[in-house]
């Protein structure tokens, strides 16, 4: 099988503009998560995909390799397809059999954790499969910027969105909580039938592309990870992220490799 790694960032981002390009220990954030991707054995290729030309002129300076992409995507897996249809329009006998949509500001993403959310895909048997994390604090289940997740018995996500679920307003006991990564692997089928379906209400309403899937009866296969994640949402998320990758063995192999 082919696999992709796309990268999917914009300086455009609502919560926290120019968020791709803040520099963390000297490295914008998403040349940290570019690095780390390709570091992936399982990936063939990996590739910014952006509608910004500082973005894009950056990572092919660097070395490495980026499409430019509509200003117009809503979401970020519309620009990943997109990335894709670019990549072989330019190489028609080229074809991906799976692509890995990886954010461009989780800058502490482990390698791993992009075999695990691939290998449920390898057997031929799913579509989509996607990264879930506990959340241990009452902040981490309240905040709006972590997509809560739930499943089904056999592991396949029923909802996902953005308030607490499950509501524990009519049960005491202990619940646990999901947060929903955007750290996604689809067949090249499933990333192309997502761009052909029409947006559905409740992924506009919790602004979750994954519940375009969900209303459409697409089964997204949810693997736990216990890899940390951290995500950059705000300037100081930045500053704890920073402080946390002056400890990161990762970082440390990447930055000898360029430097």
């Amino acid at each position: 099988m082919k696999i992709l790694g796309v990268v999917p960032a914009r300086m455009a981002a609502s919560r926290f503009p120019d968020k791709p390009m803040k520099q963390i220990l000297g490295m914008p954030m998403v040349e940290h998560c570019y690095l780390r991707s390709a570091m992936c054995p399982l990936l063939d290729e990996i590739v910014v995909a952006t509608c910004d030309s500082s973005i894009y002129n950056y990572i092919t300076d660097s070395g490495g390799k980026a499409v430019m992409t509509s200003d117009q995507h809503e979401r970020a897996t519309e620009r990943t397809a997109e990335a894709l249809l670019v990549l072989e329009k330019a190489n028609p006998d080229h074809k991906y059999d799976i692509i890995v949509m990886i954010q461009g500001d989780e800058p502490l993403i482990d390698p791993e954790m992009i075999s695990q959310v691939v290998k449920p895909l390898l057997d031929g048997k799913r579509q989509v499969s996607n990264l879930m994390v506990s959340l241990a604090t009452k902040e981490e289940v309240t905040n709006p910027n972590n997509v809560k997740v739930v499943t089904d018995v056999n592991g396949n996500a029923l909802y996902m969105s953005r308030e607490p679920i499950p509501s524990k307003e009519k049960f005491k006991g202990q619940i646990n909580y999901f947060r929903q990564l955007g750290l996604i692997a689809f067949t090249r089928e499933a990333l192309l039938r997502f761009i052909a379906l029409q947006p559905s209400e409740l992924e506009k309403i919790e602004s979750v592309d994954m519940n375009r899937f969900l209303e459409n009866g697409v089964s997204i296969c949810m693997v736990e990870t216990k890899f940390e994640v951290d995500a950059v949402d705000t300037p100081e998320d930045l500053v704890r992220v920073e402080e946390k990758m002056k400890k990161d063995t990762l970082y440390k192999k990447y930055k000898e490799s360029i430097s």
